[in-house]
């Protein structure tokens, strides 16, 4: 790309970035976006053919790593052999919960656009996607519990969604609200203690 049109390119992005954040998905305007970056309506289609198109290109990147790490991190414990599942039950979703806050500390805004701004795009389902990914991880897991003859007690449906729900709720509030990282990370880890005994006592792993 020559270096007029990612000049171009990047007044764009910096524009759009800001409509977002200020207005949202929704009430965002192609229109202020184009007078902000100072180009006209015909260079912005020469990019971005609708304004879906545009949000997409500011964050597709950190959701696409974000679902892969907490997709592969499920799959890598799936993997782990039976017998060994209870004793890394909070280690690999932990390092990889880890690995996403700092990643999403290098990338506020577009965080931030996903979580608070993304409303009318595909993107507003983010928390709800990795809750199912979650709620299948769990079901798997309890079905390792039941063939190492160590079986939980039925859990409510219900209840499993919402405190499946609340656990991602309460990590991305250190997101949302931008605490410093050395607190964020602190809190990461005692939120991770907290929802993994709290798991284990559902599940009659704890005496």
């Amino acid at each position: 790309m020559a270096k007029t049109e990612q000049k171009t390119l990047d007044l764009i992005l910096k524009a759009a970035m800001q409509e977002f954040l200020e207005k949202g998905f929704q009430s965002a305007s192609l229109r202020n976006i184009v007078k902000t970056a100072g180009v006209t309506t015909g260079a912005f289609y020469g990019y971005y053919d609708s304004k879906e198109a545009l949000f997409e290109a500011l964050v597709g990147e950190q959701y696409d790593y974000f679902m892969k790490c907490f997709s592969e991190a499920q799959q890598e414990f799936a993997q782990l052999p039976s017998e060994q599942q209870p004793d890394n039950l909070s280690s690999i979703s932990g390092d990889c919960m880890h690995e996403m806050l700092l990643y999403a500390y290098e990338h506020l805004n577009e965080f931030k656009l996903i979580l608070c701004h993304s409303e009318g795009t595909r993107f507003s389902g983010f928390i709800d996607e990795m809750v199912e990914i979650e709620t299948k991880g769990t079901h798997d897991y309890l079905a390792v519990l039941e063939q190492l003859g160590r079986p939980s007690p039925p859990i409510n449906e219900r209840l499993e969604h919402i405190l499946i729900t609340g656990m991602f709720n309460t990590f991305f509030e250190l997101i949302i609200h931008e605490m410093p990282l050395e607190e964020a990370e602190y809190y990461l880890k005692e939120m991770r203690a907290f929802y993994t005994a709290g798991w284990m006592k559902i599940m009659g792993q704890l005496n």
